[in-house]
């Protein structure tokens, strides 16, 4: 052991302390730190640091709780260069505080490097502002909800608590299964997200900037033809967390398929066209490309079919 030792609470764990608990320890002067989970304020006054328990937002102190009346930080009130307003759990506080230097020393890239900040950045957005609003109660929209989610981190963190009607309520060995857990799951994301969607953020910039050499409308980006050697028409989203499009396919096309699609429509090749109206396919560059024309000249003369 290092000596270190970071504070959190007993008793039922969420996943904020336990993912801010995960941050810490591969952090070099954390690596080995003890774990201490205790409400008793003597306790916790001998720790390093203490997170989600002890009524103090302090980093000079290291302090991190947010439950008292008084916090209502967001990572753009303490950053006012970042957007994000969701209230900050211990998680986030850690990862706003500690977030750079724990994708630095996972990556091996240097904390001013341009990928780390956009990792940075992704990581938040993708994965620990889910955390933040889940424990803080913030919904993730307004209205009932039309269906359930159960299965997100959060709610798989809590699984691992003693049932009510257990008869061992000891929350130390979940609270580590939960870590690893959360750890695990932290790992892979920061992985794809540098290994694959990083990589792949650069080809799409790069269409962007070449998407009037596609059409001279702009409004079509092309890429290179799937794992199977076809062409997809993909519409764009409306925005990050919707599935409606900006335009979809028209309705007369949606559902049918092969020759049926293509003497529908008049274009060669046609493979299918979703029933939702979110993709379609061709067997040849140029077949896909006039799929997409049609749709935006069929938009011009009917603007409605962009609100399906």
């Amino acid at each position: 052991m290092s000596g270190k030792k970071i504070g959190t609470h007993n008793g039922t764990f969420h996943c904020d302390e336990v993912l801010a608990c995960f941050f810490l320890r591969q952090l070099p002067r954390y690596k080995d730190a003890e774990i201490i989970r205790t409400r008793d304020p003597a306790e916790l006054a001998k720790c390093d640091i203490v997170v989600d328990v002890g009524g103090e937002f302090d980093p000079k102190r290291h302090r991190y709780d947010h439950h008292q009346r008084t916090f209502a930080e967001n990572f753009h009130s303490l950053c006012p260069e970042k957007p994000w307003v969701t209230k900050l759990s211990s998680a986030g506080l850690i990862y706003l505080h500690f977030g750079r230097q724990l994708l630095a020393q996972l990556t091996q890239l240097q904390e001013d490097d341009r990928q780390l900040e956009v990792l940075y950045d992704k990581l938040y957005e993708n994965f620990v502002e889910e955390v933040d609003a889940v424990d803080n109660g913030i919904s993730q929209c307004d209205g009932d909800a039309r269906y359930t989610v159960s299965t997100m981190l959060s709610s798989r963190v809590g699984f691992l608590n003693p049932r009510w009607n257990s008869k061992n309520q000891d929350t130390e060995e979940g609270f580590r299964k939960a870590m690893a857990m959360v750890g695990e799951e932290f790992l892979d994301r920061l992985d794809y997200y540098r290994s694959s969607w990083l990589p792949a953020r650069v080809i799409v910039e790069e269409a962007v900037q070449n998407r009037h050499k596609v059409d001279p409308s702009g409004e079509v980006v092309m890429f290179s033809q799937d794992q199977n050697g076809q062409w997809r028409v993909q519409c764009v989203p409306a925005g990050l967390n919707t599935f409606q499009n900006r335009l979809s396919l028209p309705e007369e096309w949606r559902g049918i398929r092969d020759k049926a699609l293509s003497e529908l429509i008049g274009i060669m090749g046609c493979i299918f066209v979703h029933a939702g109206g979110f993709i379609g396919g061709n067997q040849t560059q140029e077949g896909a490309l006039e799929m997409a024309r049609r749709t935006l000249q069929a938009a011009a003369t009917s603007p409605a079919n962009g609100s399906s």
